[in-house]
């Protein structure tokens, strides 16, 4: 049954319509964008294990370190196995780390929660974040962005799901939690229970991409493609580069620093979203933000987060990659900045501003794989990409940190103003201008990392073979 996940038993059939990719897709990545929806059963968390937002918080620091990690060591992995067992893998990590975190739950036992949803669902995340990359990328190679776009949206999308599910299961399982208020918490019970719920439901969805996801035939062609019309775009290359030789490159690790400086202005954002409205416009002690509008606005910019994914990154196919990005990052320091000093006299363009970053935050990411697929070919760029997203597991903690370290030097919670923010804001601007320069300094990759193509072919087999695909 097992061999049904073989690469050899995923390639397309003839008039195999490639739109059905996206979608398999995105039955991964709506599952795993859960982890951006932990904030809604922290309190209870807290409450159950009777310590402290660090250590509670800590749970999902080690998932999005073990999602850079995990992605970068089994990018090779992802690539000679193909999506389908790269999916059914990170299906049954995210599955068993929620049912390892609701056994540490039913046995307050907090090492298990960060073994299970930490470390496991963590490596879950980073297997499942990358398997449908590669393919998509295949099947698309005239709208690299729109595909990847497609499928990493659901990514950002996933917390638009989980966190109403998860209130109203947690209601559901104890009677007197009530999700319309920001201070009630859920018992230890409805907690494992709503840990089983998801594990086993998301491993449902999961398969449905497992099933329905397949590869390109080696001569399969878009109708009207002409890849020489792709070749001839600034940066993009007919050439092919394995994983090993991408980081050599110094275009690599430029993108690298692009990629951690955008996501940390984001995440410091993201991370900081309910509370920073609120202290946008206190006055002697009380916002005019009430905590349910603070709770609306977080739900706005997953929206935008999401939107962005798709949005941006299908212009991309447009006008290039590192034009766009020069938007992220220009347009990004112009909008933190006006944040900064015009935020606080209106909530209007407070949400502006912020929904912006969090688009361009949102598009960045899902650029990022074509921007790979332009500079280093098709061959290995699941792997690349791999590599790449340790820069998200950096800036995951850059991010917070820097946004908290100010604050903390500012006052405590609940008593701040924007003036409290500015310095943050402001070394932001900073943190996205050393990535506007760095995207400036990439270039095309030097022929000496180039595969040729005669050991391509031979490498690709024996990868295949060593997969147990052939």
């Amino acid at each position: 049954m097992l061999s049904a996940l073989d690469r050899r038993h995923t390639v397309a059939p003839p008039g195999y319509s490639r739109w059905l990719i996206p979608p398999a897709a995105l039955a991964i990545h709506l599952c795993i964008g859960q982890v951006y929806a932990t904030s809604v059963y922290k309190n209870s968390l807290i409450a159950h294990f009777d310590t402290g937002q660090t250590a509670i918080g800590v749970i999902f620091s080690i998932a999005i370190v073990m999602l850079g990690l995990s992605a970068a060591v089994a990018g090779t992995w992802v690539e000679a196995n193909g999506p389908r067992k790269a999916m059914f893998v990170s299906a049954c990590f995210w599955a068993v780390g929620f049912l390892v975190g609701s056994l540490g739950i039913a046995t307050k036992q907090l090492w298990l929660l960060y073994l299970g949803y930490g470390l496991l669902g963590g490596i879950g995340l980073g297997i499942g974040y990358i398997s449908p990359v590669s393919t998509l990328i295949k099947w698309f190679p005239d709208r690299p962005g729109l595909a990847t776009g497609l499928a990493i949206m659901g990514f950002g999308g996933g917390a638009m799901v989980a966190s109403p599910l998860s209130r109203q299961l947690l209601s559901f399982y104890d009677s007197g939690y009530d999700p319309s208020n920001a201070g009630s918490t859920a018992s230890g019970s409805a907690l494992v229970w709503l840990f089983v719920t998801l594990g086993l439901g998301y491993f449902v969805i999961m398969m449905f991409g497992v099933a329905n996801v397949r590869v390109p035939a080696d001569d399969w062609r878009p109708a009207g493609f002409d890849p020489a019309t792709v070749a001839a775009k600034p940066l993009v290359t007919t050439a092919n580069v394995s994983a090993a030789n991408a980081v050599k490159t110094r275009s690599f690790w430029l993108l690298w620093v692009v990629l951690f400086c955008n996501v940390t202005a984001g995440i410091g954002i993201l991370e900081q979203a309910s509370p920073m409205i609120q202290d946008f416009f206190r006055d002697n002690g009380t916002s005019a933000v009430s905590v349910a509008a603070a709770g609306g606005f977080v739900g706005l910019l997953s929206l935008f987060n999401m939107a962005g994914r798709f949005v941006w990154s299908s212009t991309s196919d447009v006008i290039g990659r590192k034009p766009i990005y020069l938007v992220y990052l220009g347009v990004g320091m112009v909008s933190y900045a006006l944040l900064a000093v015009f935020g606080q006299t209106a909530t209007a363009l407070f949400v502006l501003f912020a929904c912006v970053i969090l688009s361009f935050y949102g598009g960045g990411f899902a650029t990022a794989p074509a921007y790979l697929r332009d500079l280093f070919g098709t061959y290995q760029v699941g792997a690349i990409h791999g590599r790449l997203l340790t820069a998200w597991s950096a800036a995951g903690i850059a991010g917070p940190l820097i946004v908290n370290g100010f604050l903390d030097a500012q006052g405590k919670p609940g008593t701040l103003t924007a003036a409290a923010y500015r310095p943050a804001l402001f070394t932001m601007v900073g943190v996205l201008a050393v990535g506007f320069v760095a995207n400036l300094l990439v270039r095309p990759v030097p022929q000496r990392y180039h595969e040729p193509a005669a050991q391509q072919g031979v490498d690709e087999d024996e990868a295949a073979v060593k997969g147990g695909t052939r």
